[in-house]
């Protein structure tokens, strides 16, 4: 045995221990309990979904999923927790195009989006759509259009706060369509909602999980969505794309990740996991019935995703000249 070969051989039987025990992690996991970093206060759409989705996962996983509410301003505190934490598929984190827009809207981020996380799957896709009043002429997308062109500046249309993905649906709605009105912010879902019915703005744009109720007990008239597909529990309201305008896309979403540089195995699992909670037919009502439309990917698939989302909210905010905070 030269030299040599006896360096390497003993060089093997040195890392041997360590080899063998990242293989027997990867086979065994997970082993513990995992945990769920949702940066949204309990209670709200993001949370009841994570919480759907994470209580039918850990069937597959055979191990609880501890639901970790961070909420805070742009996402930041809880998406930043997540980016800094141990690459080992047991810590979690809700992730989506909040995330996105605040690669745009934010200075000094102190994680990327794009480059400080593995991503796990999506887990659904949240409608927007234009509401006016039920008593309200407007029918159509057209007849919406048709108005704004006879009163230019003069049509009012209600969202929640600057910088949100209804209110820069809006903007994206407005410089599609090429009308002149004016976009007004407000602080919640619910003060949008009022000044519809109260006819105080001539429409809304907003996610369908707020506007359900109303919808359902005819105090507001959905026009069109502004997602790729029509929605189930909305057969009848036709999407911006069947409207006039092909390619037309704005939607919030949700999926899970995990930190930079996790085991791709372990990922694997974890995708398998989330599908299989999609794929059940209760999980689907529930989250239907919160007006999500239940919807998996591949890692890829949502890293590619996250990449054209940040490039298209970018030229979006930056037309709409909203300042970075």
């Amino acid at each position: 045995m030269n030299q040599c070969f006896r360096n390497f051989f003993h060089f093997a039987l040195l890392i041997a221990p360590f080899l063998w025990t990242d293989i027997a992690c990867s086979d065994t996991f997970p082993t513990k309990p995992l945990r769920l970093v949702v940066p949204y206060g309990p209670g709200g759409v993001g949370d009841l979904s994570a919480r759907i989705v994470a209580q039918k996962m850990s069937e597959t996983l055979s191990q609880p999923i501890v639901i970790d509410n961070r909420p805070g301003a742009g996402l930041i505190p809880g998406t930043d927790f997540l980016a800094k934490s141990e690459p080992d598929g047991y810590t979690l984190g809700i992730v989506g195009n909040g995330q996105t827009l605040g690669n745009t809207l934010f200075r000094n981020l102190p994680f990327d989006i794009t480059k400080d996380f593995t991503h796990v799957s999506t887990i659904g896709f949240f409608d927007i759509a234009i509401v006016v009043n039920s008593s309200s002429n407007i029918n159509s997308v057209q007849d919406l259009i048709n108005l704004a062109n006879r009163n230019p500046g003069q049509l009012n249309a209600g969202s929640i706060n600057i910088g949100s993905t209804q209110n820069l649906a809006a903007e994206l709605f407005k410089s599609t369509v090429k009308a002149d009105f004016t976009i007004i912010p407000f602080k919640s879902s619910g003060e949008v909602i009022s000044a519809v019915i109260g006819k105080n703005i001539d429409f809304g744009v907003e996610i369908l999980t707020p506007l359900l109720g109303p919808l359902k007990g005819n105090s507001l008239k959905p026009i069109v969505l502004m997602g790729r597909k029509r929605f189930p529990a909305l057969p009848n309201v036709p999407t911006m794309s069947e409207s006039g305008f092909p390619g037309f896309e704005a939607s919030s979403w949700n999926g899970i990740s995990a930190s930079a540089r996790t085991p791709k195995d372990v990922i694997e699992k974890l995708n398998k996991a989330v599908l299989y909670a999609l794929n059940n037919n209760e999980v689907r009502v529930k989250l239907l019935d919160l007006g999500i439309e239940p919807k998996g990917s591949s890692s890829e698939e949502m890293k590619d995703l996250i990449s054209s989302d940040v490039k298209k909210w970018k030229v979006i905010i930056e037309n709409a000249k909203i300042e970075k905070q």
